[in-house]
């Protein structure tokens, strides 16, 4: 029999240990006792202070009861060790069991400085009467060095009402920080999380380490399967980090409150960044308010087949400021744009604004009769150099447009004036696209201009299945029901598919 936990009085001391060995422990908010030993659902514990002041070893479980609801915050302080996690989730059926932080702390759970933890199947809500900075989830490093293998999983985080002054607060935040002891993640896997209702990011970072004089990537980092809706600001945002896989995550609804240059799905100053398989819709503003953006401090990022639509802002953006010290910011180069959807976006279909070495190979872009977008090139301290766009095709039905050109001057709402041509971009190679329908200054660099251009793929748009985030236990029927469709999907848009490598580095 396991009896590591003896408490003594408020304070839960421990007087004895006589078994190390890894234990299951219950947490029941009706009819456990914080005097009870938590060792089975008879003899639970009741509250999270027992369950913050338990000296938790590797392998142990913690189970809260499904339906019950806890007010404060979850902020346990060990780890466990490889293949060993100390796990927190939940027993019993019903909903899934709340932690409310009531707006009363930052976090709602909060990691700080451990490793081998996996969070799971929990329902948090952080909401204050008035906003501050609020999170559900903060996993945070702090002068820790390298955290191996934290898991954060199925989670249904709604109605966080953090402040528009900061992106690092929201739904999920993991912070690697630290100025003596640079810290970092290897093995962060954001899995199967429903989002929604908060402000101001869904799932962002942040870092000490984004200067690439200091630069420490976070590694194995996976972001998955998540559904973000109704956000403030913007949607999922890896920072800092080497080869992050960003995919099947859906982003419904950003830059909701907070206008401040908000995109759906991105990444700031990370590496080989991978983004497969992401739908993104429905955000808001025109500053940036893009469906996806490839942003700067960043090399050898790959966005491949996704699907956006019916952003304010448009597509794609892919930035980089040209005036900057390469010990603090890497540019934006070999970045690679191939077999992507775009459907009705407004705004902008690609900006591409002072980055090098970038290929746009091989989209779709379906521009409805009520829409008139732009494909422009812009200068941010200098022009792109050593641009692909080849074999997109355009197609834009009715009365609708694209114009092609150069930004010459950003209006307040952040929208472009445009000219006609490329503006001052060197090495440009605009090859083997087409169109059908309305375009104004195709550019003079294509060898071919189609003005009947192919004919564009019969899709059943009103297909796609939906989800209403209020039914969280609805979440894994309809992940298999939208793998499937966005399978079909991309299959029938491009039933040949190319997947170019990226460009090597300059």
């Amino acid at each position: 029999m396991i009896t590591r936990y003896i408490p003594v009085g408020v304070l839960f001391l421990i007087s004895s240990v006589t078994s190390a060995q890894a234990g299951t422990f219950y947490v029941d908010a009706r009819h456990g006792a914080d005097t009870n030993n938590g060792m089975s659902i008879r003899t639970a514990w009741k509250t999270l202070r027992r369950v913050n002041h338990a000296h938790l070893v590797p392998g142990d479980h913690v189970l809260f009861r499904s339906g019950n609801v806890w007010r404060g915050s979850l902020i346990p302080d060990a780890s466990g060790s490889a293949g060993h996690p100390i796990v927190f989730a939940r027993y019993g059926k019903g909903p899934l069991p709340l932690i409310a932080a009531g707006g009363k702390a930052k976090d709602a759970v909060r990691l700080y400085n451990v490793q081998y933890v996996e969070v799971r199947s929990l329902a948090i809500t952080n909401h204050g009467k008035t906003t501050a900075v609020r999170r559900g989830v903060d996993v945070v490093l702090d002068n820790f060095g390298t955290a191996h293998d934290i898991v954060i999983e199925d989670l249904y985080i709604h109605d966080v009402n953090g402040t528009p002054k900061q992106k690092d607060d929201g739904g999920i935040v993991f912070q690697s920080l630290g100025r003596k002891v640079p810290s970092r993640f290897d093995g962060l896997y954001i899995r199967r999380n429903i989002i929604w209702k908060v402000d101001r990011s869904g799932i962002v970072a942040r870092s000490s380490n984004v200067a690439r004089s200091r630069w420490f990537p976070s590694l194995h980092v996976v972001i998955s399967d998540n559904f973000l809706d109704d956000i403030g600001g913007d949607g999922i945002v890896p920072w800092t980090t080497q080869g992050a896989v960003v995919k099947w995550n859906i982003a419904k609804r950003c830059s909701q409150r907070f206008h401040q240059y908000n995109a759906g799905i991105w990444e700031w100053s990370a590496d080989d960044t991978f983004f497969t398989m992401n739908e993104a819709f429905d955000t808001k503003s025109t500053r940036d308010g893009e469906g996806f953006d490839c942003d700067y401090n960043s090399r050898g990022t790959h966005f491949y087949r996704n699907f956006s639509h019916n952003n304010d802002g448009g597509f794609m953006l892919i930035c980089t400021p040209i005036n900057h010290s390469t010990a603090v910011n890497a540019g934006n180069s070999g970045s690679v744009v191939n077999e992507n959807i775009s459907h009705d976006d407004k705004g902008l279909l690609v900006n591409l604004s002072s980055a090098v070495n970038v290929t746009v190979k091989n989209n779709r872009f379906y521009v409805g009769p009520q829409y008139h977008v732009d494909f422009l090139t812009n200068k941010w301290g200098g022009w792109s150099n050593n641009v692909w766009i080849v074999d997109n095709q355009f197609f834009i039905k009715g009365a609708g447009s694209v114009t092609f050109g150069h930004g010459v001057k950003r209006m307040s709402n952040g929208s472009y004036l445009i000219a006609p041509g490329w503006g001052g971009v060197t090495n440009l190679h605009f090859v083997g696209n087409t169109y059908s329908g309305t375009v104004l200054n195709w550019p003079k660099q294509s060898p071919m201009r189609d003005a009947k251009g192919p004919r564009p793929v019969d899709i059943n748009w009103s297909s796609e299945p939906m989800f209403n985030p209020r039914h969280p236990l609805d979440y894994p029927a309809y992940l298999k029901a939208h793998h499937a469709w966005m399978v079909r999907l991309f299959q029938t848009v491009f039933p040949s598919p190319t997947a170019p490598r990226n460009p090597p580095r300059k």
